[in-house]
């Protein structure tokens, strides 16, 4: 089986960040409102815990339960589901409309996403991929409401390869260690998604 080492892995999510900007720009632009620019899009991912919290349990949760070329099978399919989900958040906002619920599936992503990281719980690379791309298009549509424009939609995607690439990191490093180090970190962020979830219900 092909093995990736952390900087191999590094290195290939680089370069899928920094092509993800030219082939947004090439192919999201047409039909969307006046654009925030690539760097508003790029840090927006780091501003919301929720999302943040999100795309490092699927990177933690790959690199946990899956080796080589498989590792990256559910981190690509939440980038490009999430481009897909902000595109069509971008565009219902320009029309004046949203879909309910878009929060609460997004906080309840960081739950669920959060419990298998801490399961370790074992799927092939295409359900991974499946499962992480269902919630992706949640946190799409919530980021593709908020920006406007092929740039700043790039920039969030190149941002979210980043973050995936660190929960990557993370879990490589966390898989030299006893079980109990994953187990705590894929809890963490499952609490984090329960935080949320809880504080909708007592607002």
């Amino acid at each position: 089986m092909l093995k990736m080492t952390s900087s191999r892995l590094g290195a290939a999510l680089a370069a899928v960040a920094a092509m993800t900007p030219a082939l947004v720009l090439a192919h999201a632009g047409e039909g969307l409102p006046h654009d925030h620019g690539l760097s508003a899009g790029f840090v927006h991912p780091f501003t919301g815990l929720d999302h943040l919290a999100a795309m490092l349990a699927v990177g933690l949760w790959s690199a946990l339960t899956h080796q080589g070329r498989r590792m990256v099978a559910a981190p690509l399919a939440f980038a490009g589901w999430l481009l897909m989900g902000a595109l069509l958040g971008a565009w219902m906002s320009a029309a004046g409309g949203s879909l309910p619920g878009v929060e609460p599936m997004v906080a309840a992503s960081v739950l669920v996403l959060g419990l298998v990281a801490a399961a370790r719980w074992k799927l092939g690379a295409s359900a991974s991929a499946a499962l992480v791309s269902a919630f992706a298009v949640f946190h799409g549509l919530a980021h593709g409401s908020e920006l406007q424009g092929a740039s700043a939609l790039a920039g969030m995607v190149a941002a979210t390869v980043v973050l995936h690439a660190l929960g990557l990191s993370a879990g490589l490093w966390l898989r030299t260690l006893a079980p109990l180090w994953s187990r705590m970190a894929g809890a963490s962020l499952a609490l984090v998604g329960l935080g949320l979830l809880t504080r909708m219900v007592w607002a």
